[in-house]
């Protein structure tokens, strides 16, 4: 996790908010787009646990009320984030092609989206874990796809004492100790942090 992680929340109640009013700060959101397809070929989801402002201010934020329950699993299946993510694509592009090229009407369609998708992280933030919202998002699973080999975080089973302090920091909630497939993992990079054994680490 960077040092600027936790307040990049802020951009997302800025667009989010005073997009509103001012629609070019939808804008902001192709810069976002472009900064993750960008990373995520060489880190996977990286970008999710590092520079987005909707994951920072459900950690740093909606992370202070939330019931910090079990994510359901069913949120984490494929079946299920494929046809959201398509699902918004589409609508995305239909809403685009109303717009007629209006500079202000573009930035307004990724305002609405970008408000509409906040609460809906905001909701399943509060109702179980703040990064609830992370486990289906379009453009995590999208990353996933992309680069979910990539980066990937190895746990040396000859140090690991199986304490669960990795399981306990984890934000997705992942298997962290387990020789398992972790390609939704992040990259903040907390578990390796507070592993009292050094035994987990990222490799390239």
């Amino acid at each position: 996790m960077l040092k600027i992680t936790p307040y990049l929340g802020i951009l997302v109640v800025i667009v989010s908010i005073a997009g509103l009013w001012y629609p070019k700060l939808g804008y902001f959101l192709l810069i976002v787009f472009a900064t993750l397809l960008a990373i995520s070929p060489f880190r996977g989801r990286w970008f999710c646990g590092n520079l987005c402002p909707r994951g920072s201010f459900n950690d740093f934020w909606i992370g202070k009320i939330s019931l910090k329950g079990k994510i359901p699993k069913i949120l984490r299946s494929m079946w299920l984030r494929v046809p959201i993510f398509a699902i918004m694509m589409i609508f995305m592009f239909f809403r685009l092609a109303q717009t007629q090229g209006i500079v202000n009407k573009i930035g307004m369609v990724f305002v609405i989206m970008c408000l509409t998708t906040t609460l809906i992280a905001v909701l399943f933030g509060i109702l179980f874990s703040p990064r609830t919202w992370c486990t289906f998002c379009p453009m995590g699973t999208l990353q996933k796809m992309i680069g979910g080999n990539k980066y990937k975080l190895k746990v040396d089973l000859d140090r690991c004492t199986r304490c669960g302090a990795c399981l306990k920091c984890c934000p997705m909630q992942l298997k962290v100790n387990e020789l398992i497939d972790k390609s939704d993992c992040i990259k903040c990079g907390r578990c390796v942090e507070l592993c009292p054994k050094n035994a987990l680490k990222f490799e390239r």
